[in-house]
């Protein structure tokens, strides 16, 4: 009995197990069937190989997430497509539809992703771009995680507008490159150039020919050290070790790449070579969350034995993109809720998914925080509206972050002033410069015995004093050279070219130029300035009045010597004539001795020296005891009283006007002074920033100024400041004054 009992537990038991076994096999079923697959495409060309893998990586991150689709298996398929075949394209896609299909990821191929786009538009299923589209049609059922296309032109117009570039040359290689840069383009119609945007040249690429030396000798020639390279990242470097090749590299050049992928090249000897090269890129390879993902795709590559050779810097945008598309989906079929099974589908037929529309509308309204970054779509063309972009150059160790962009922001350094201080200090410690400058004193000049020293020390000088202590400041060395054909620099209105000092830089055969150099906008406009030592306008040098010594007889000045003869010669004849009519008429005659009646003779008073002393005292404007009696005597005196009346008061105003005019300094102050007058010579230094300022004024008066010195004769432009000094100082009564 007790046998038989232990045999009905045992039977029973294993029941009891049979049936928990059953039960747990049913739940698990139930599970399985809970969670729908859902079928996802993803269309690659076939050396999309980064691309593949991250989207596969995806789909297994996002399956193995529960909490972002807890009832939903994707289900990933991948499809290859070529670049240009649109019509095969447009046959497979449709086959894939009649399978039944929840979403398409790709391509990529600007031949092929307009097929794709218009079938799923028609079709209403969700088509997930993940490349640059310039398209601003009405988005149908399509979302693009690329940075917007006027946003990026945007983000470059800013990096150029910061580094004040004074001109620069646009390189693009084919039709989409110029449509890249179009943006850029019109933003520079709408400004002046000297005010918002600067000049550029647009210069091609060849297409059939890999040889791009002698587009870059061309370059070279024209003194262009500013370049922005719209190609392909993988004919990145070749363009680069070419440019090196005809010696177009260099610290004086500096390049922007446009390439969002510029962080995946190894720039080899370039991080050495002091080449200014700046760069855009959407992910830091080195932040956490890139390091976290490829972390998760090496170890999906392991559990699949797949070989996985990747670096942090391997990872193009592209790939992060696809990887960040498929988390995107995942999440707004999650908010979405719902049966989403997809459902067969025939092109022909019009039939349409209902689902597609809103999974599409979930993600532009979705806020998300991925791989590459934050970002937030466009609901009218469904572009990705928000994203932040990251400033690097290229460093010997690698690419250095400097700032950030964003839409909202723009540009924003990361770098400190103290930072970039540093960096330029110590990228020019024990450098030795060129300096270019030319003799004109008291900036430079020839020291004693020049001829037997060498080097600097055959030159002294304010611009000698001046780089000395900057060159101590800073720990650099310094090499004085003299431009060869004299000239400051002046830009040839035929050739275009530039003289001087000016061509001495732009050609890179001088570092530095340091001298009386004005800053003109022409000048700006080719080569940087510092800020100025001396701040001045154009002035008039002209010689000082010169003291003249004091003449003994200068008070017969204020009259002419013929009026000094006609009044002597009237002095004496009145003198002359008064004797005589003294002499004849009896009324003159007195008594000598009036109490004698009858005198033995009678005296006439009226000698001839009597009438002089009369004749002067009346000149002289004093009065004598003697006086004429008779009336034809006295009518001729009284002549003589007016005439000298005249004569004595405008001898008073000529004196006082010349002595006025002697203790006045016959000066020039201002271009009017010399424009109204006729006695005083004026030139300018030929090709000078004087000069060319009067040759270019549209004002009158400096037109009027131009044309008088273009017209005198002998001539008086100077080939130097200091004949023009040496003239003013030589030149006759005071007839020369300089500019």
């Amino acid at each position: 009995a007790s046998g038989m009992w232990r045999v009905c537990l045992g039977l029973l038991a294993y029941g009891l197990t049979l049936t928990a076994v059953a039960g747990a096999r049913q739940r698990g079923n139930n599970f399985q069937r809970s969670l729908d697959d859902f079928t996802i495409v993803g269309l690659f060309h076939p050396e999309q190989k980064q691309q593949e893998f991250a989207f596969s990586s995806a789909v297994e991150a996002v399956n193995m997430d529960t909490q972002v689709i807890p009832f939903i298996n994707l289900v990933p398929k991948i499809e290859y497509f070529s670049h240009f075949d649109s019509f095969n394209t447009s046959k497979r896609v449709c086959t894939l539809l009649e399978e039944g299909v929840g979403a398409i990821f790709g391509p990529q191929s600007v031949g092929t992703t307009g097929i794709v786009q218009s079938i799923c538009d028609n079709m209403e299923v969700p088509h997930i771009d993940l490349r640059w589209d310039i398209s601003n049609k009405p988005a149908g059922c399509v979302i693009n995680l690329y940075p917007d296309s006027k946003l990026l032109a945007i983000a470059l117009i800013s990096v150029i507008r910061d580094m004040d570039w004074k001109s620069y040359t646009v390189l693009y290689e084919d039709y989409d490159s110029l449509i890249r840069l179009q943006e850029v383009f019109k933003d520079h119609e709408g400004l002046n150039h000297g005010e918002g945007f600067p000049p550029f040249t647009v210069r091609q690429l060849p297409v059939d020919d890999d040889d791009y030396r002698p587009l870059l000798k061309e370059i070279r020639t024209a003194g262009e050290s500013h370049i922005v390279l719209d190609c392909p990242t993988d004919k990145i470097m070749t363009i680069l070790t070419q440019a090196n090749e005809v010696k177009l590299m260099g610290e004086y050049l500096s390049i922007i790449i446009t390439s969002l992928d510029a962080h995946t090249i190894d720039f080899g000897e370039f991080r050495y070579d002091k080449t200014n090269i700046t760069a855009l890129r959407l992910i830091d390879p080195n932040s956490p969350t890139v390091l976290a993902t490829l972390h998760d795709w090496q170890y999906e590559a392991h559990r699949k034995h797949q070989p996985f050779n990747l670096t942090a810097t391997d990872l193009q945008i592209e790939s992060l993109l696809t990887f960040d598309a498929v988390r995107l989906f995942a999440l707004a079929l999650h908010k979405h809720g719902g049966n989403l099974e997809p459902v067969p589908l025939d092109c022909h037929s019009g039939r349409t998914w209902e689902h597609g529309f809103s999974i599409i509308n979930f993600m532009k309204n979705m806020e998300y925080e991925g791989v590459s970054g934050p970002m937030s779509f466009s609901e009218e063309s469904g572009h990705r509206m928000f994203f932040r972009l990251e400033i690097i150059e290229l460093a010997a160790e690698g690419f250095k972050k400097i700032g950030t962009w964003d839409p909202e922001h723009g540009i924003n350094y990361t770098r400190t002033v103290g930072q970039m201080y540093s960096d330029i200090v110590q990228s020019i410690t024990n450098k030795l410069f060129i300096v270019s400058s030319k003799i004109g004193r008291p900036y430079l000049e020839y020291t004693d015995n020049h001829q037997e020293k060498e080097g600097n020390a055959r030159y002294e000088g304010y611009s000698m004093d001046l780089i000395d202590a900057i060159a101590k400041e800073l720990g650099f060395k310094y090499q004085f050279e003299l431009v060869k054909d004299n000239q400051y620099g002046v830009l040839s209105k035929t050739t275009k070219q530039w003289n001087g000092l000016i061509r001495e830089l732009r050609e890179k055969r001088a570092d530095l130029a340091i001298c009386d150099l004005t800053i003109t906008y022409d000048r700006r406009s080719a080569v940087d300035f510092t800020m100025p030592f001396m701040t001045l306008g154009i002035s008039i040098l002209y010689k000082k009045n010169e003291k003249q010594d004091v003449d003994l007889f200068s008070f017969l000045s204020p009259l002419a010597f013929n009026v000094w003869i006609t009044m002597a010669t009237a002095y004496l004849g009145i003198s002359l004539l008064l004797y005589i009519l003294s002499r004849i008429t009896p009324s003159e005659w007195k008594n000598p001795h009036p109490c004698r009646e009858s005198p033995e003779f009678l005296e006439n008073t009226l000698t001839m020296n009597n009438l002089i002393w009369h004749n002067c005292g009346s000149l002289m404007q004093q009065g004598s005891d003697i006086a004429p009696q008779a009336v034809s005597t006295r009518i001729v005196a009284g002549m003589w009283w007016f005439f000298t009346l005249i004569m004595i008061s405008s001898y008073t105003a000529n004196l006082a006007a010349f002595i006025t005019q002697q203790k006045m300094d016959n000066t020039i102050d201002s271009a009017e002074d010399l424009v109204n007058q006729n006695k005083v010579k004026y030139g300018v230094m030929e090709d000078g920033s004087s000069y060319n300022f009067f040759m270019e004024s549209n004002d009158s008066l400096y037109q009027k100024i131009w044309s008088s010195m273009q017209s005198a004769t002998p001539s008086v432009i100077t080939k130097s400041n200091d004949e023009g000094t040496d003239r003013v100082r030589k030149a006759k009564n005071r007839g020369y004054a300089f500019f």
